[in-house]
């Protein structure tokens, strides 16, 4: 047994390193109360960031660019080319688009790490296997020709409803991406590209020669071939629709997008739309100063993350989700956390979306706004997984200090929760009911990721918050079709999918918080059998890790096992708070866990993470956010420290 001794310098340890992360999140406090960290992607950012300056035709920015290709190279990888997620695999749409930009800001293609990376693109069978989106970039600056991308006629905005395709049948990032590439392609374009760099030398064939891109890997073959047959069709038709339909077409893409500019912070504030809409203006002859294109223009520019050596571009910004997860890691920690984790709600309280009826409103009209959107601003596209962190993070602070404020953004958000719920009894992250689940088949869906379906992970933010708020499967319909839809969704192994985080680690951290805050009991089979596949998957060292390949088709098809990585202090923080919400503060391995973390933590009272452990769209895109290795970890550490004060060692709260 543990001596007194012991348990004393076990507790101070704790306790230290606690309050030695606390004070470091608070170091990183903007001067009004919120957070927001870095938010890193791939390669593809920075490197579209500089192919756009070209295809525009701006004057060089030779510091920034030279920046720009120091990052580019510290992350090519041992095998040559970019990969998706820090020491990754091979990724050959990254690595088209970083050589490009590379090559663009001046280096010579017989640069050791040019020749390098050209000779991994020729091993694995040239550009010619870029994804959709680089071949449309491609297509703009005239290395491929416009057979080599899908047709997508610009009168797709005319669609009705009731069409097989519509802009509403698809997620939001796909709506607001592809609407500016409609206009682009029907006017065809060319880059001004004043260097006239091209990249043929990365192609094992005459690029202007290429056709169509092959079945992706989650496509099926029939409806692959009808949506191929469909695009043929359509390639021999388009030159025949009538100008006046075009035109009529192309203005209401025009609208479409200049409803939603969203000022600086652009259209769905996420870099590919904002970037399209720019071209788009340009296309349409539109010059650098007028007022829409120069604004998104200036939005692109705020991404920049720039240093002394280096620089990059972030997909988006993430102010809300920080500040709402940082304020749930103080409102554990307490003590003098107590006032930030406050000044930052009163900073979320007025962002909450009260007056506008966003995309969202299509299948839903009849609900009220009351969501809160993941960015600074993006009244068009609020999302229920901030919603519900938000909402129970203000929940959580009324219980100490009521709040007649927190009390009606409450009630909003829940009700705009509650009205987003989809037939199937999940939640998704922007829409509800988004199920066209065909509509991943067709060839501009070669990433797989067209649709906002119901997940997992987001689902059981929702369920944890109407449970954190007093309902359950007794007392509320929302609550029992929702941890129906967990049941059916939970894998063999114990597991649950994590949409948003990766992966599985997240995905089961995500439901247990939510079954244990809606009352299923810590002995149910499904928590026992999600609460021992945690503890089986915990690396030697006493974290846990899981490597983005964990994303593969044929996971859930083959028993190949759990796709571990190295430990991190994210994915080690989010086991810990899943075991703890199963029950389990006493098991061995949430102790291992913990001395896992604080042996880790820096003199900073941070945790250093290099890997990626969130997710932009399985397989394609995955995310790093900064901010994770420091509040997640803080968040476990307090927890663990709480409940060991308690004597019924059970989790009170939804997350």
């Amino acid at each position: 047994m543990q001596s007194a001794t012991s348990k004393l310098e076990t507790a101070n340890v704790l306790e230290a390193s606690i309050n030695s992360a606390t004070q470091g999140l608070l170091d990183d406090r903007q001067a009004d109360g919120h957070w927001v960290f870095e938010l890193e992607a791939d390669c593809t950012i920075p490197a579209e960031y500089v192919l756009l300056a070209h295809y525009l035709g701006e004057p060089a920015d030779t510091v920034l660019e030279g920046k720009v290709a120091n990052y580019l190279r510290r992350i090519q990888g041992a095998h040559g080319g970019w990969p998706l997620v820090h020491d990754g695999v091979f990724d050959m749409s990254a690595s088209v688009k970083a050589y490009f930009a590379l090559k663009m800001i001046g280096d010579s293609i017989d640069a050791p790490h040019m020749v390098r990376a050209r000779e991994a693109i020729h091993a694995r069978g040239g550009a010619i296997n870029s994804n959709v989106f680089t071949r449309f970039m491609l297509a703009l600056f005239g290395v491929t020709t416009w057979r080599s991308v899908p047709v997508l006629p610009v009168e797709i905005m005319l669609l009705p409803m009731w069409s097989p395709f519509h802009l509403n049948k698809i997620s939001y990032w796909a709506r607001t991406t592809l609407v500016p590439l409609l206009v682009m392609g029907a006017l065809k374009p060319r880059a001004k590209n004043p260097r006239s760099v091209g990249i043929d030398e990365l192609f094992l064939q005459d690029p202007r020669s290429i056709g169509m891109t092959s079945k992706a890997p989650h496509q099926s073959w029939g409806w692959f071939l009808l949506f191929r047959g469909l695009d043929s069709v359509l390639r021999l038709i388009e030159p025949l629709f009538p100008k006046k339909l075009r035109a009529r077409a192309i203005d209401a893409a025009v609208a479409f997008i200049e409803e939603r500019l969203n000022g600086e912070d652009g259209v769905g504030a996420i870099f590919p739309p904002m970037a399209n809409a720019v071209m788009m203006y340009d296309a349409l002859g539109k010059g650098a100063d007028y007022p829409p294109r120069a604004m998104q223009r200036r939005g692109l520019a705020k991404l920049l993350v720039i240093r002394e050596d280096e620089a990059y571009c972030q997909p988006c910004v993430s102010p809300v989700w920080d500040t709402a997860l940082v304020c749930h890691a103080m409102l554990e920690a307490g003590g003098e956390a107590l006032p930030a984790a406050k000044q930052g709600l009163d900073w979320l309280l007025p962002r909450q979306v009260l007056d506008v009826k966003g995309d969202w409103a299509v299948k839903a009209p009849n609900v009220r706004p009351g969501g809160w959107a993941f960015q600074y601003n993006n009244d068009h596209y609020p999302d229920l997984d901030d919603t519900a962190v938000v909402v129970m993070a203000m929940d959580r602070a009324r219980r100490d200090t009521p709040n007649p404020a927190y009390d009606a953004a409450i009630a909003r958000g829940r009700e705009w929760i509650e009205g987003l719920q989809s037939k199937d009894g999940g939640w998704a992250a922007f829409d509800v009911n988004n199920l066209e689940y065909y509509l991943n088949n067709i060839p501009f869906s070669d990433h797989g990721a067209l649709l906002d379906p119901p997940t997992e992970d987001v689902t059981a933010r929702c369920l944890s918050m109407l449970a954190q708020l007093g309902e359950n499967a007794g007392t509320s319909p929302s609550v029992a079709a929702g941890i129906s839809y967990l049941r059916k969704t939970q894998l063999a192994e114990g597991s649950w999918y994590g949409r948003w985080g990766l992966n599985y680690i997240y995905g089961t951290w995500s439901v247990l918080c939510a079954l244990n805050a809606a009352g299923v009991g810590h002995q149910d089979p499904m928590i026992r059998k999600a609460a021992n596949w945690l503890v089986s998957t915990q690396n030697a060292d006493g974290g846990w890790g899981e490597d983005a390949t964990s994303y593969r088709l044929d996971y859930k098809d083959f028993d190949k096992g759990f796709d571990g990585g190295p430990s991190t202090a994210s994915q080690t923080a989010w086991a810990l708070l899943g075991l703890m919400a199963a029950g389990e503060v006493e098991n061995p391995a949430v102790a291992r866990g913990v001395e896992y973390l604080t042996t880790t933590q820096t003199q900073k009272g941070l945790w250093d993470e290099q890997r990626y452990t969130a997710t932009g769209f399985p397989r394609v895109f995955y995310l790093r956010y900064h901010g994770y290795s420091k509040f997640f970890p803080l968040w476990a550490l307090a927890r663990y420290r709480n409940l060991r004060k308690t004597n019924s060692r059970v989790v009170g709260v939804g997350m």
